[in-house]
């Protein structure tokens, strides 16, 4: 039973559930790389704006995450390149991830590929439901090396230590992997939905 809904009726549950996934990402905290407040506006346009930046000087999105955040990350990276018109990647390719993983421990397989595909001016958004992904928060470390803007996506503890390492931090207040990883993919959508397709102007 998920956290808060062992008190629900039976014929609530559905109910429940569904008004939790509300609560969950309508109450996303964002925060900049100094742990400064800033709006869900705010934050959503400083993706678009760097998304679309990246475009425009011939640079790229890429996006990273594990498990359930992988396949977030790949149809992200679909999404913003088919509809947003941006060039996006995942690196989530198996055969990558293996042979990184083999030869230099699992720990590496984002930051080894970034140290070639990132480039300065290029967006990183990295993915992680509890923030505390080591291969995660090193990819961070690389791209931050090769001034590469990033933004962050993490839920669970409050001080996980993903969040407020990126330039922009998106945070979800839920200890649940399912409403972490539901509000992420969301969030990100709405940056394409609302500011990257009408290309809204930064406030």
């Amino acid at each position: 039973m998920l956290k808060g809904l062992a008190e629900a009726a039976p014929t609530d549950e559905i109910t429940a559930y569904f008004t939790e996934i509300g609560r969950v990402c309508s109450s996303v905290i964002v925060s900049n790389g100094e742990g400064r407040p800033m709006s869900l506006a705010a934050g959503f346009h400083w993706v678009a704006e760097h998304a679309r930046r990246a475009h425009a000087a011939g640079n790229k999105m890429i996006l990273i995450g594990n498990g359930g955040s992988a396949a977030i990350a790949t149809h992200q990276a679909i999404e913003f390149l088919k509809n947003g018109g941006i060039p996006a990647l995942s690196l989530n390719d198996g055969a990558a991830l293996t042979a990184l993983a083999n030869d230099l421990g699992y720990a590496n397989v984002f930051a080894e590929q970034l140290k070639v595909h990132g480039q300065r001016g290029d967006l990183l958004v990295a993915i992680s439901s509890s923030g505390q992904s080591t291969n995660i928060l090193k990819a961070v470390e690389a791209a931050r090396a090769r001034e590469m803007a990033i933004a962050t996506f993490s839920g669970f503890r409050p001080d996980n230590l993903l969040r407020g390492r990126g330039d922009t931090n998106f945070y979800v207040d839920s200890d649940e992997y399912g409403f972490v990883e539901i509000a992420h993919h969301a969030l990100i959508q709405a940056v394409l939905d609302l500011y990257v397709i009408p290309k809204r102007p930064v406030e």
